[in-house]
């Protein structure tokens, strides 16, 4: 049986690689969609947790990961039904369209082409055009050639020099039968500001919304957006029956949320309260006590390495964390997890103390790239998941383990079954990881 999420159209925007300007595009496009009338329900493809808010923000909807690697075909069935009210689905892609891991893993191979095909979306890539002109058409055209099961509907160009630069690109892309939707011309001023994690996160942004009208207003100068949802309209949203979401770790959940704590995905937040949990917010940048009647405190991902020297000195927060240790778990996730640790060291080499409820200590000052799927079999219960489940997650962090003397809380692997060193580590009610959690693995 199929939920009525089936009669909303889609598309999904995505590239030959990262850095084309597809997630402002994309934004142009909720804001646009959104200014016209429309309920427009935003997705992102794989496993990013800095672009979901950016997409909240044009659409006025919260956005969702769906991501085949990580997610049974059920879950992400489940969380296509938030599109059951909308008009229009648009989903961002992740790197380039068919960019995926080696090795199919129990769902599948993670590349936004593999969810587009199992959501039944039109496919739009966006070409960055500089440095080429009638060879952009070579482009697309493998790109639609690559996978015939795809329904590749055409391009948009991003970054267009001049009218002359125009004719060149289309001309070629009038000789392979590409449908061009839009042509943008190249300007500077619409760049999102980024840092060593991608884009800043957006409730870091200055002036967010006025940047999000601006997109749109760009985009509508310059796409035609009714044959973009002509296009969309003739596909639908393919899901077999829902299931329940991920059970939450505890009833009363202490989230730390503020700029060094925000990497959290949006479907466990949807899926805890869902099933009656509680989330109680706290800032540990503002010296926030978390709420002493919290069951579990977790501390999510960010980027605690450019606030190190003001956690360290969050005396009323780190006070209550430790009380709290002491009876009841605490979980941290990546930057969350290295601030339960002994130190964090900056990229200046500046050693900061931290709650000292690990034994970790991680460094900034000499940048190592740790990215990628991960596997992770429990050796020790976590967050109420006992010893042998197998949990599903990503990895993506520059910092470096100088000591880890505590126990090891699982044995990870990549997505090809390589082990990964980064095993995250235990000690009495307090667990960490270096793996943002997807969900759980089903057979």
């Amino acid at each position: 049986m199929n939920s009525p999420a089936t009669n909303v159209p889609g598309v999904l925007i995505s590239a030959p690689a990262s850095g084309t300007g597809k997630t402002t595009v994309t934004l142009g496009l909720l804001r646009s969609f959104r200014d016209r009338g429309l309920t427009v329900q935003p997705f992102k493809s794989g496993p990013d947790y800095i672009d979901p808010a950016f997409h909240q923000a044009a659409a006025g909807r919260p956005s969702f990961n769906l991501d085949t690697w990580a997610m049974a075909p059920n879950l992400i069935a489940t969380l296509a039904t938030e599109a059951r009210e909308a008009d229009i689905c648009i989903a961002e892609g992740s790197m380039g369209l068919y960019d995926g891991v080696a090795t199919y893993g129990q769902s599948g191979y993670g590349s936004s082409a593999e969810t587009a095909k199992q959501m039944g979306w039109s496919v739009i890539l966006v070409i960055d055009a500089r440095g080429q002109a009638q060879s952009a058409a070579a482009t697309a055209l493998g790109f639609q050639h690559y996978d015939k099961k795809l329904d590749f509907a055409g391009v948009i160009l991003n970054r267009v020099a001049s009218s002359r630069h125009e004719r060149l690109i289309r001309r070629g892309l009038e000789t392979a039968g590409i449908t061009v939707f839009g042509v943008l011309p190249r300007r500077g001023d619409l760049e999102l500001p980024e840092r060593h994690l991608g884009l800043i996160q957006a409730i870091e942004h200055p002036d967010l919304h006025a940047a999000i009208a601006q997109y749109a207003t760009f985009l509508s100068e310059h796409v035609d957006l009714e044959k973009i949802r002509a296009v969309a309209r003739k596909k639908a949203v393919a899901e077999p029956d829902p299931i329940d979401l991920l059970k939450p770790p505890s009833q009363r959940i202490a989230l730390a949320m503020d700029a060094a704590f925000s990497f959290t995905y949006p479907h466990l937040l949807k899926s805890w309260r869902q099933a009656g949990a509680e989330i109680l917010p706290f800032s540990p940048l503002a010296d926030e006590p978390p709420n002493p009647d919290a069951d579990l405190i977790w501390l999510p991902g960010g980027y605690p390495e450019l606030h190190a020297g003001v956690l360290a000195s969050a005396t009323t927060y780190l006070s209550h964390l430790r009380k709290h240790a002491k009876t009841k778990p605490v979980h941290g996730e990546c930057g969350g997890y290295m601030t339960l640790g002994e130190a964090l060291i900056d990229k200046d080499g500046t050693r900061h103390s931290m709650a000292g409820l690990l034994g970790l200590v991680t460094s900034h000052k000499k940048r190592k790239l740790h990215l990628g799927y991960r596997r992770a079999e429990l050796t020790s219960s976590m967050l109420g998941y006992m010893p042998g489940v197998a949990l599903r997650g990503h990895e993506f962090h520059y910092s470096t383990i100088v000591d880890q003397p505590d126990p090891p809380l699982a044995h990870v692997t990549d997505a090809d079954g390589n082990p990964v060193p980064e095993a995250g580590s235990r000690r009495d009610h307090v667990t960490g990881t270096f793996f943002h959690l997807i969900s759980e693995e089903h057979t």
